[in-house]
């Protein structure tokens, strides 16, 4: 009976350590992010508290509008622990999300947070896909007021179609969520991918995968 009951308090002690190891709560009021410092740490150092000012904890122009003049026709105006410091050691962030007329988030992942957006203009097709083996796509069209969220590491994308511009705002469960876009990750990384690899993944042959790579860089 006790060795059943230190396997379990073991497992319990394993889940809490592999919660909290993620993204700890802190141990102080704030850690202002320090970007001056040299420090080497899961995170950015802290400010010297007596350093520490209002807009620390500000920011301003989320309600700007994002230049969405490119070949996606989106824009993300960020709002992580780059622009806001006062969100250092937190696990919170935000961004907002404009929209061209068909405009496209293109499908990526967030390593390193779950994601939650709600549309404030617009309407938007938005869907996330399941991991292997099953790849289910899931998919929804939400208008102004709904909210929809991207579970954490999955490949997600936002596309607006509705009848003119569209904009949302997400907040994500880390001060910094990391972004990998999977076309630049398969055909703009420095340097390539060797072309056989992509040719077997892809299942395409040699001469087209050498073609992907030039066509996705001439297209963005």
């Amino acid at each position: 009976m006790a060795n059943h009951l230190l396997v379990i308090a073991s497992l319990l002690v394993i889940a809490c350590a592999m919660v909290t190891a993620f993204e700890p709560s802190p141990l102080q009021d704030f850690c202002v992010a320090d970007p001056t410092s040299s420090a080497k740490v899961n995170g950015l150092a802290c400010l010297e508290p007596k350093r520490v000012q209002a807009n620390h904890f500000s920011f301003s122009g989320l309600h700007i509008p994002g230049n969405t003049s490119n070949s996606l026709g989106s824009a993300v105006t960020p709002v992580f622990v780059g622009q806001l410091p006062g969100l250092n050691t937190l696990g919170i962030s935000m961004a907002r999300i404009d929209y061209a007329p068909w405009g496209l988030i293109s499908p990526h992942t967030h390593p390193r947070a779950t994601e939650i957006l709600t549309v404030l203009e617009g309407k938007l097709l938005v869907g996330f896909v399941t991991s292997n083996p099953e790849n289910r796509l899931i998919t929804k069209v939400l208008e102004k007021g709904d909210v929809f969220v991207f579970p954490i590491g999955l490949v997600h994308f936002q596309r607006n179609v509705g009848h003119g511009s569209a904009f949302s705002i997400s907040a994500l469960s880390s001060q910094n969520a990391g972004v990998v876009l999977i076309p630049n990750t398969l055909f703009g990384s420095t340097p390539s991918i060797p072309g056989d690899i992509l040719a077997k993944a892809l299942q395409v042959d040699n001469g087209q995968s050498a073609q992907l790579p030039e066509y996705f860089l001439n297209r963005t």
